[in-house]
């Protein structure tokens, strides 16, 4: 296993930096939204809320209606508002990449420390870790059997405590500080729970994976559940009230029923990689898309081999409204 899981995280960072050096994300497009019946009505529009060339990942809403979201780089966490105002909510979060709450109001993330593979990745000494960021700063776990959790994606906290992620492979972390991996043949990005907790869902390229979740949750019986009919590989993941699954991709946002039976695309101006419920009811849906328009007015570039990380935050007026159990 431990071998295994090194072999995946090189794997991994290789694939990285390539496209990191490949250059910059794709550009604005214009979209035309259609109906999909409950979940989005036709003609609805995709609205600027934020933009920068700092990055923009991991969103999560917040009870105000806003959003918080992480800046990998400069190691801070913003905060949106409902009026797309935003404020630096912390700062030196150890280059903190998506963030989630648990039941207690706490907020946890995954740090990337000095992994971004535009830096200097192979120098990096401090460990990828699992932390919680306020309201008290202390790590969770930061290696499995003294390896590596490789340059952590995405995660989410079930009612327990307990805290699934993935990095070098996909992670239990239980309430009492143990990291079990879970999984075969998967690479997954983003990560969820059903409304009920008794389903793991997470992304693996075109299709989405499921766990069935056992009472100390640990998972079994993996499955394939459904695919990205518009293509693209999933990343982020959101779940509404009904629990529809919300899957970010370059297409735009993929919805699956909870049968997982596709329903349609949520086409959005720049690729998608990251989603969550917020606003008035939850009833607005933000993405975080690749790239930004810079002051002149063009899309903003990077000089050869430099990593582009402008980000945009839209946002969409919604028919269905977010899982209003848990903030992500």
């Amino acid at each position: 296993m431990k071998s295994k899981i090194a072999g995946v995280w090189l794997c991994f960072l290789a694939a990285v930096i390539a496209v990191a050096q490949r250059g910059g994300p794709t550009g604005l497009r214009e979209v035309t939204v259609t109906a999909i019946p409950g979940v989005v009505a036709e003609g609805a529009k995709w609205t600027l809320a934020w933009h920068g060339t700092d990055n923009a990942d991991g969103i999560v809403g917040t009870p105000d209606g806003g959003i918080l979201f992480a800046q990998e780089q400069p190691a801070r966490i913003s905060k949106l508002d409902n009026n797309d105002r935003v404020s630096v909510y912390l700062e030196d979060t150890h280059g903190t990449g998506a963030l989630t709450v648990d039941s207690k109001g706490r907020i946890l993330a995954v740090e990337r420390t000095c992994t971004d593979p535009g830096g200097q990745p192979a120098k990096c000494t401090e460990p990828t870790a699992v932390a919680v960021l306020a309201p008290e700063r202390r790590i969770l776990a930061d290696n499995i059997d003294g390896k590596s959790l490789g340059r952590l994606n995405d995660l989410i906290v079930d009612k327990k405590g307990g805290v699934y992620f993935n990095g070098a492979g996909t992670f239990y972390l239980n309430p009492a500080g143990k990291v079990g991996s879970i999984g075969e043949n998967i690479r997954t990005n983003g990560i969820t729970l059903s409304r009920d907790e008794k389903t793991l869902y997470v992304t693996n390229g075109m299709v989405i994976v499921a766990f069935d979740v056992q009472p100390d949750g640990t998972v079994r019986n993996q499955r394939d559940f459904g695919k990205l009919e518009a293509g693209g590989s999933g990343d982020g993941m959101a779940i509404d009230a009904d629990g529809r699954i919300y899957v970010t991709s370059g297409p735009g946002v993929q919805v699956l029923s909870p049968e997982g039976k596709y329903l349609g695309v949520i086409p959005t101006p720049r690729g998608a990689i990251s989603a969550a419920f917020s606003g008035p009811g939850k009833k607005t849906l933000y993405i975080v898309g690749s790239g930004a328009l810079g002051p002149d007015g063009k899309e903003f570039q990077t000089a050869e081999g430099v990593r582009n990380n402008a980000k945009t935050i839209y946002r969409i007026s919604m028919l269905a409204g977010g899982f209003k159990g848990r903030q992500k």
